[in-house]
């Protein structure tokens, strides 16, 4: 008797902390999609690595804040698939700006592929899940979201969006059997952190209770772990990777 693979996608899958995420699922046995919106070489890289592990694992090009762009994508997985049995929204941007500075474009950006992306791509699997009455979507939010950040107001305020619609869709779509919950990363050693001086980096990282930097690995667990049945009763939830920067 073959058992069916579960299915899981992840936006923005191709570096960092999407990357890692996949990674993860491909190892537990998920044929796994990604989205990806700039390169195609990277995104083939991964795709080559994982395939050469006899993984299953497939990459989309598009832009998760485009409403039709995410309906022909999310069909096609479907179709091909039959299912998507976990959905990871961690797709986002930063225009990072003091407020008093921020172009109205800069928010526009943000709001709409950090939040609204979020919704384009529930609304392509909640119907389905409630319909199968089993599935899990988590959404990626940020310490940022939680505690605010200077130059961040976008970003902000979008990861605290994110945080608002994950607990509204856990009482929605819960009764149905599917989860919703949230990541809040913290300072994670990803290519944006890696451009922050040293100086800089050496001051953020002292000022974590735990006194070191996080890793996208640390986030990937948890986001399995969420997908899991070990997870079947934590819905509603977000949870801060942050060293204990949260708590202070």
């Amino acid at each position: 008797m073959t058992i069916e693979k579960k299915v899981a996608f992840v936006t923005g899958g191709s570096r960092g902390i999407g990357r890692a995420i996949v990674e993860k699922f491909a190892e537990e046995g998920y044929v796994v999609g990604f989205s990806y919106i700039n390169s195609k070489e990277v995104a083939n890289e991964l795709i080559n690595e994982l395939k050469n592990k006899n993984m299953e694992v497939f990459a989309l090009k598009f832009d998760v804040s485009n409403y039709v762009d995410c309906c022909e994508k999310f069909e096609y997985i479907y179709e091909k698939y039959g299912n998507i049995d976990v959905l990871v929204n961690n797709a986002g941007i930063t225009k990072d700006k003091l407020f008093i500075r921020m172009s109205e474009e800069d928010f526009d950006k943000v709001t709409n592929t950090n939040l609204k992306g979020v919704f384009n791509c529930i609304k392509q699997v909640a119907k389905k899940m409630t319909k199968k009455r089993s599935g899990a979507i988590i959404n990626m939010s940020s310490l940022a979201g939680i505690v605010g950040n200077v130059g961040q107001a976008n970003y902000s305020a979008t990861k605290a969006g994110v945080i608002g619609m994950t607990k509204t869709l856990a009482a929605e779509l819960g009764p149905y059997g599917v989860r919703v919950n949230a990541i809040a990363p913290g300072f994670i050693k990803t290519d944006m952190t890696d451009k922050i001086p040293e100086n800089i980096k050496d001051k953020i990282i002292s000022s974590i209770p735990l006194k070191i930097i996080g890793y996208p690995s640390d986030i990937a667990n948890l986001a399995y772990f969420l997908a899991s049945d070990q997870a079947k009763y934590i819905n509603g939830q977000t949870i801060s990777v942050d060293g204990g920067l949260s708590s202070i």
